[in-house]
C-alpha cells in the first residue's frame, strides 16, 4: 500500500484528487492539507510514502514547502502538481530534488505517477519534459570537458536516465542485467556527487545535452 497526502489550497481538487488515487487499492491518502505550512505538519505526522502538492498557494508556494522538507527529510519523495509550465517553477524543481513536476490537466496520469515516483523514479510529464529541453537549448553547447570524463556506457546510461526509464527499461536498452544497470547508476551518482536520479537527470541536459 503506497501512502499518499494531498495539499491544495483548492479543496475540489484535493478532493477530486483523493477520489482519484483512492479508486485503486494500492493506494491510501492519509491526510489533506491546503498550504505549505500544512505540507510540513503532515508529512512530519503521516510521513507519507509520496507527498502531492501543488505549486501556487498563499503566502507560501510547493516548492517553498519541498525545500522545508527535503531539508529535514532529504529522501521524501515529493511531486509538484499544478497547471503551469513556468520556466522558473521547473528550474527550481528540477534543482532541489523532487521526484516528479506534473500538469494538472493530465489527471489520468496521477496514479502511475505516483506509483512511479515510490519505485524510485523520476516523474515529469512530456510538456515539462519538452519545456526544460527548450530552456537547455539556450544554454552553450557540449561540455567536452565533462563529457570526456565518462565512458561510452556511463554515457548510454546517463542518457537513458534522463529519458525517465527505470532500471529494467535501461538493462532492456542496453543488454545489461538490472544489477549492471544500478550499480552503474550508484557509481556515476558518487563519481558526481549527485543526490538522485533526477539530479543525474539534470546534470545530463545541462552539460551532456
Amino acid at each position: 500500500m503506497i501512502t499518499v497526502v494531498i495539499i491544495d489550497d483548492d479543496p475540489f481538487v484535493t478532493k477530486s484528487l483523493q477520489t482519484i488515487l483512492e479508486s485503486t487499492k494500492e493506494i491510501r491518502v492519509l491526510g489533506i492539507g491546503h498550504c505549505a505550512k500544512d505540507a510540513l505538519v503532515l508529512y512530519e505526522t503521516h510521513r507519507p510514502d509520496v507527498l502531492l502538492t501543488d505549486i501556487r498557494m498563499p503566502k507560501q508556494t510547493g516548492i517553498d514547502a519541498a525545500k522545508e522538507i527535503l531539508a529535514k527529510f532529504p529522501k521524501a519523495i515529493l511531486l509538484l502538481l499544478t497547471t503551469f509550465k513556468d520556466e522558473e517553477y521547473i528550474r527550481e524543481a528540477f534543482s532541489i530534488g523532487v521526484k516528479g513536476y506534473l500538469i494538472k490537466q493530465n489527471l489520468q496520469a496521477i496514479i502511475p505517477s505516483v506509483k512511479s515516483a515510490y519505485n524510485g523514479q523520476a516523474v515529469f510529464g512530456n510538456e515539462i519534459i519538452e519545456t526544460f529541453t527548450q530552456m537547455m537549448k539556450n544554454k552553450p553547447t557540449i561540455d567536452s570537458h565533462a563529457y570526456a570524463s565518462f565512458s561510452e556506457r556511463e554515457l548510454a546510461i546517463i542518457k537513458e536516465v534522463a529519458a525517465g526509464k527505470n532500471n529494467k527499461e535501461i538493462a532492456d536498452a542496453l543488454y545489461l542485467s538490472d544489477g549492471t544497470v544500478r550499480n552503474y547508476i550508484s557509481q556515476l551518482l558518487e563519481k558526481l556527487d549527485l543526490r538522485d536520479r533526477t539530479q543525474l537527470a539534470i546534470y545530463f541536459y545541462q552539460h551532456l545535452q
